[in-house]
This record gives structure tokens, sequence and C-alpha cells, in this order.
């Protein structure tokens, strides 16, 4: 045994530990408004700030400490001041940052309540249905996705289709299948008035969701949500259909990819939203895919196994996996349009 590696490898599993230990406390930060205080007001002491937010004042000393010894929070000790810089407070404060991570938290504590539930699959196989997941973790995917779906989706991503924008401003038929709590949706319904959207997804909690978001945002004239699974859609209705990070998550991904086809009408674009992964599995030993490959074994594959076929592609299937099913489905034409750090965008066409 190599000492040195040894000690390397502990160190390293410190900082797991740390990460681990420091999920309910950014979560109970979030819940008392610690972070956004400390944003908009700037530097406080700890008896300041739990006079602002109206918290335990031991309580939250402990609180900052942690916060302090993890650099979440900057420490003066010189006016005994915390802080959120600003890096951070992109981070952990501002809702429509790039970064914005607080949906992340909420994710891995999802993850721990179901794990029960997926170590017996482990054991006898098979999975268990989107709606039986943790309770937290509807509105918990929906917060980790919006804020890469505020600044890539109309910025970047449509404008990478061939042709898609100019048939959203003059009046389009939309798609978002899988749409969950409906960010992805309202976002396209607000910025093309024109449009038509109508948004499906198989969970009825999220569609319910999905509807107040509607209203709340002043979409409802444009938009409806239907609860449905992808097969259900109908045939030769739509110019677009997007897929925002779900086909790797049915069940039967070539099967679903052959009603897309069928529901488009002649020109219509498939746009197929995915987790970023290489196609090996060595391309994938990363930070950003260690993190979806825990998702992948806690939240995707009991999803997939729960339905039929059962193909269980996970959430980093790659590239190739993906346009196997999706020409499968009967599309001659697939191209990666785009990509950030953490999604591909392929655009399929007839």
């Amino acid at each position: 045994m190599d000492n040195a590696k040894l000690q390397q490898f502990i160190g390293k599993m410190l900082g797991d530990l740390g990460g681990a230990a420091s999920v309910p406390l950014v979560r109970m930060g979030d819940a008392l408004g610690l972070y956004r205080i400390l944003h908009t007001r700037g530097p406080m002491t700890c008896a300041e700030l739990a006079q602002q937010a109206k918290v335990h004042e031991r309580y939250l000393l402990e609180w900052l400490s942690h916060q302090a010894a993890s650099d979440y929070l900057a420490y003066d000790p010189g006016t005994g001041r915390f802080s959120l810089p600003p890096e951070q407070a992109m981070v952990f404060a501002v809702e429509d940052s790039p970064v914005y991570m607080m949906g992340a938290f909420d994710l891995m504590a999802a993850q721990t309540e179901i794990q029960p539930k997926v170590q017996e699959r482990f054991k006898k196989g098979g999975g268990f249905a989107w709606g039986d997941q943790a309770s937290c973790l509807f509105c918990a995917t929906a917060r980790f996705f919006r804020p890469g779906y505020q600044n890539n989706l109309l910025s970047q991503w449509l404008p990478a289709l061939d042709g898609v924008v100019a048939k959203l401003e003059a009046g389009a038929d939309v798609a978002d299948v899988g749409c969950g709590h409906g960010w992805s949706t309202v976002l396209m319904a607000k910025a093309f008035p024109n449009s038509r959207f109508v948004g499906y997804d198989y969970h009825e909690g999220s569609i319910a969701d999905a509807r107040k978001h509607a209203e709340a945002h002043g979409v409802a004239g444009n938009t409806r949500f239907e609860v449905a699974t992808a097969k259900e859609i109908p045939d030769a209705a739509f110019d677009l259909v997007a897929f925002f990070d779900c086909l790797h998550d049915m069940g039967d991904p070539a099967g679903v990819a052959s009603q897309v086809r069928r529901s488009l009408k002649p020109g219509g674009t498939w746009m197929v939203v995915e987790p970023m992964a290489g196609d090996r599995l060595e391309d994938n030993l990363n930070p950003v895919g260690r993190l979806f490959y825990a998702a992948s074994t806690m939240l995707c594959v009991p999803t997939s196994l729960a339905q039929e076929v059962g193909a269980a592609f996970g959430a980093q299937a790659g590239e190739a996996k993906l346009r196997e099913a999706i020409t499968a489905g009967g599309f001659g034409s697939v191209r990666r349009a785009t990509e950030t750090p953490f999604n591909m965008i392929l655009e399929a066409r007839l």
C-alpha cells in the first residue's frame, strides 16, 4: 500500500463528506432567507443577521461558522462580519444566474429520501414510477433545470436549430413533451406569442403546477398543459417537438421517436436536449459525469425500468446511443446543433 496515495484519498473523502454534510445546512440557509439577506445587505455580524432574519443567534453562529469553513461565506476576523462574495451569490442567491444551484441541493435531499426504494430494486430488479419518487423531487427537478433553460433556451438552443425561430415568430404549433412543471414551455410561450404551445407530462401533480405557472406568467392564452405520455401525443400536429432532459428517462426511446415522427408536420423539427455525456464510460469519469451517474442510479434508471420495454438508457447515455434510438424511429437526419457543459442539443429531422 502506498501511504501517500492513502492520505491523498482520505483528503478527497473529507471533501466529499464535507459536501454531503453541507446539503441540509445549505437548504436551511435558503429556506430561512440567510443567503438572500447577506446578498442584499452586505457583510453582517451574527447578531445583526439573527435580528434581520429573526432566527436564534446560537444556531446561526454555528451555521455561519460552517459556511465560512466551507468557503461558502467569507469571514472578516477584524470586524466579526460574514459576507456572501459575488461569485458565491451566483450559486446561492441569484435565482436567474446560469450557475444557480439550489435545485441541485434539493435533488441531493430527494435522492437520500429515495434510497430505501432504490436499494430494494438492486435486489429484485424493476423500477418505480416517477410519481412514486421522493416527495420533494418534482419541485427540485424544476428548480434545478430552470436556470439552464432560462439562460440558454432562447438565446442559444432555439437559434441553433435550422429555421425554427422564424417559424416560432410567425406562428407555429409546439409540443413540449415531458415538460414537468412547464418552465421550458412558459419561457417559449412568453417569447413567441404568435405560436401555440402544449406541454405533456404523465405526472398529474407536475401538470397541475405547470398550469399555475402559465397563469402566473401570463401565457395561458397560447399555452395549455395535458396529462399524457410521449406515445400519446397527436399525429401531424406540430412544427416543433421539444424534449428537455427526459428522453433517457423513457422506457422505450425508439418507440417514442416513432411517435414523434408521426406527430410532426412536414418540415417539422424534433429538438432533443440531453445531459452532456461521452459514448464511453471513460469519457464520463469527471465531476459532471459523477453527478449524472448518481442521479441516473437513483432517479432515471428506476423511472425507465417501471415503463414498457424499460430500455433504461440512463443520464449518461451518450450521443451515439441517442442517435440510434432517434434514427430507429424513422428520422433521417440527426445533428448536434449546440452544447453547454451540462447539455447536448440534438436536432432531428425527417
